[in-house]
């Protein structure tokens, strides 16, 4: 049957049965048979391809919960930006247990509670900011399936509350994940769909940062060309951005700094040392030494491009700054201090390298 129906096969004998069962003219079935269907067009992926198959955040049949108004949302709004300047000084391991209670209790408070549809979707949109900081806590403590199911969580409740531009931060950071676990192809797909999410209107940091995610992503899956196309293509983002335009409040860190560091961690992955190191040290010079688990990240990188520069002592010097600053609560930091110790065991005849080694 589904031979006739693509036109590679006629019924011959058989065509009357079917058009007495089908109750239509033998002629009309015979025209039929020479169909032509067209080429199917390969579909664009979208965010929505990357969704929860059930949605946890459906409202309750019957609601028992208190009366939300505006005043609990903001509360909320205010607890979620606590959370996210508390990441900047205490990390993933220590921070994961007071991020998932706020995450599970905002959950709750929108399910079993009663509120106006405003109100509930801006409690939609707490939860997606909030899944966002959970799920880069969940990351950054070395569980990623968790990560995973929370950013999946963050992502649909900013698209119920049709909030595109969250749901593109949301989605991008879940990308980010992936292009550092093992699946960067998936994260070119799912960190181009987030910018698309986001629109064309989205603002300029908005668009720099998910940009930003793009690069990392082709530059973690080998993709040159594409990943320094997306990397002019955030600068040029970025360039926008003005001191009267209006950004959302989960992207305060973003600026011309954070762009270098990205720039720079490309060329770094790509071996291009020598455009990696002026970045770096220009960044690190006025980093916020407060932000330790960052400036261990950053100084990770410029070792290792010190060392693709064959410049071992300098490395060395780097990664040891690097270690002293501890960070046992972040994986992200633990694993590049393994990275980077690998890196210098190419080195181990040159005495500074030989000592931090063996430290």
């Amino acid at each position: 049957m589904s031979r006739w129906e693509i036109g590679t096969r006629s019924p011959r004998e058989w065509l009357p049965f079917l058009a007495r069962v089908l109750e239509v003219p033998r002629e009309l079935l015979e025209a039929a048979k020479a169909v032509q269907f067209p080429e199917s067009v390969p579909r664009a992926l979208t965010v929505a391809d990357f969704l929860p198959e059930s949605d946890p955040l459906s409202a309750l049949t019957a609601r028992t919960g208190r009366r939300i108004g505006a005043g609990q949302v903001t509360d909320l709004v205010h607890r979620v930006h606590g959370l996210r300047l508390a990441d900047d000084v205490v990390y993933g391991k220590d921070l994961i247990g007071p991020a998932l209670r706020e995450l599970r209790a905002a959950v709750t408070l929108y399910r079993e509670g009663t509120h106006t549809e405003q109100v509930g979707r801006e409690l939609l949109r707490a939860i997606g900011e909030l899944a966002q900081i959970a799920g880069w806590v969940a990351s950054d403590a070395g569980e990623h399936a968790e990560a995973e199911r929370i950013y999946r969580l963050g992502i649909s409740a900013a698209r119920a509350a049709g909030d595109g531009v969250l749901s593109g931060n949301v989605a991008g950071s879940l990308a980010y994940q992936w292009s550092n676990t093992g699946r960067p192809r998936d994260a070119v797909d799912l960190a181009s769909a987030a910018v698309e999410e986001a629109g064309p209107d989205a603002p300029a940091k908005a668009r720099a940062l998910y940009l930003d995610r793009v690069a990392w992503a082709h530059t973690r899956a080998g993709q040159d060309r594409p990943a320094m196309n997306a990397l002019g293509e955030a600068s040029e983002a970025l360039a926008k951005d003005s001191a009267g335009t209006e950004s959302p409040s989960y992207l305060y860190w973003m600026d011309a700094g954070e762009l270098q560091v990205m720039e720079a961690r490309v060329y770094t992955e790509l071996h291009r040392p020598l455009r990696a190191v002026p970045l770096l040290t220009d960044v690190l010079g006025r980093y916020d030494a407060s932000h330790a688990r960052e400036l261990a990240l950053y100084l990770s990188w410029l070792a290792v491009a010190y060392a693709d520069a064959n410049e071992p002592e300098a490395a060395a010097g780097t990664a040891g700054r690097m270690l002293s600053l501890g960070q046992s609560g972040s994986e992200r930091t633990t694993e590049r201090a393994r990275i980077v110790l690998d890196r210098l065991r190419a080195f181990r005849d040159v005495p500074e390298v030989a000592e931090l080694l063996a430290s």
